[in-house]
């Protein structure tokens, strides 16, 4: 219940931010940004003692551990791997191409015979 009330504040909290970014339009917009960061790291520092802030802070240090422990393509495989792309879409375009002409071809002067007449 605790938590639901945190997360309850943390929410009303942005929104007061927000709505103060409104409520002052004749001050400087960095002013009225400033304001609007404030709430939205206060609200953070609210979820964050919630257990479910908690559980996502968690997955969040979880997730970039897993991310540096990722093998990433060198620069040539990156290119190889490109260029195998831009080929095959350039000979399934061809192919469709062909396939669209030679349909349109039986289609209308085979079966139909509406051209050429």
């Amino acid at each position: 219940m605790v938590d639901k009330l945190k997360i309850a504040a943390a929410g009303l909290l942005i929104i007061a931010g927000i709505a103060a970014f409104y409520y002052f339009e004749g001050q400087s917009v960095l002013l009225r940004a400033g304001m609007v960061i404030v709430s939205v790291a206060a609200a953070l520092g609210i979820v964050l003692t919630s257990a479910p802030g908690q559980a996502a802070w968690d997955f969040a240090k979880g997730a970039r551990l897993e991310v540096r422990k990722v093998v990433w393509p060198t620069r040539r495989e990156t290119v190889q791997g490109t260029l195998v792309v831009m080929v095959m879409v350039v000979l399934v375009g061809l192919y469709l191409w062909l396939l669209d002409v030679s349909l349109f071809w039986v289609i209308y002067d085979l079966v139909l015979k509406a051209r050429g007449t």
